[in-house]
């Protein structure tokens, strides 16, 4: 992905686009969100997804980007503290659940309660999972897996993704029985199914802060104009209709 990133330096300045640096999760909604901004102002969005912490590591080599929108506060703290972003333009815009899923025609139950076998549900296969230190969804997993108490049984068993969507890969084309991403990415998969959602407090709350990316002498017009629009109600419709929930709160911890 870096290389992507370093692609998007050559767009022409007079092109005036938006480089927005997303987490992978995002796409469904995000794209089309960027789709009624263009209708709506003529003005595009450039919009490369990856894992949030990938992003976030490029943004501090570097990369040209204009905003970042992470899937967990932990990366966008991480920008922050190292001056990469204009805090008074940050705004924590989403919310997300985690869920277990499998593939469409697969039978497997199991809970995700203290006491489940997990392990046993996996058959020979491997549980497919963002990667479990940096990838937010890997994060919030593991997190999950451990205050239920069967992440011992199947920490050896994990197949460890770049990001939650190529997880979600594993599961839709059967090369994993069973994974764990957001809502959202089960639901923008005909191929998977949610066998059970981890309960509330079994992990931090799934927050996405957006920013824009410090600039100088100032941030550029349009990229104001985005995030104006992303925190409008004529945004709000993209990502609900995706199975966000629609937080919108300023503040770098609120």
């Amino acid at each position: 992905m870096l290389g992507l990133a370093i692609a998007l330096s050559t767009i022409p300045a007079e092109a005036k686009d938006v480089v927005v640096f997303a987490a992978a999760s995002l796409k469904n909604a995000l794209d089309d969100a960027a789709a009624a901004w263009k209708r709506e102002t003529g003005k595009g969005a450039v919009i490369s997804y990856a894992a949030s912490n990938a992003l976030a590591k490029q943004i501090e080599a570097g990369a040209p980007a204009d905003i970042f929108f992470s899937a967990d506060l932990d990366w966008m703290d991480y920008a922050a503290s190292r001056n990469l972003i204009e805090p008074e333009t940050r705004v924590n815009l989403l919310g997300n659940s985690l869920v277990l899923i499998a593939s469409k025609d697969s039978n497997v139950q199991v809970s995700v309660q203290a006491g489940s076998d997990l392990a046993a549900a996996l058959g020979d296969g491997r549980l497919a999972m963002g990667q479990v230190e940096a990838v937010p969804a890997g994060k919030y997993g593991k997190a999950a897996l451990e205050k239920i108490g069967v992440w011992d049984g199947v920490k050896d068993r994990i197949a460890q993704a770049d990001n939650v969507r190529a997880a979600l890969l594993l599961v839709s084309r059967g090369e994993a029985p069973l994974g764990i991403v957001y809502k959202t990415d089960a639901l923008s998969d005909p191929n998977v199914r949610i066998v059970a959602a981890f309960p509330e407090g079994t992990h931090a709350p799934i927050v996405y802060p957006v920013a824009a990316v410090r600039a100088a002498p100032a941030i550029d017009d349009n990229a104001v104009s985005f995030l104006a629009f992303l925190r409008s109600d004529r945004a709000k419709s993209f990502f609900e209709k995706q199975g966000f929930t629609f937080v919108n709160k300023s503040g770098s911890n609120s």
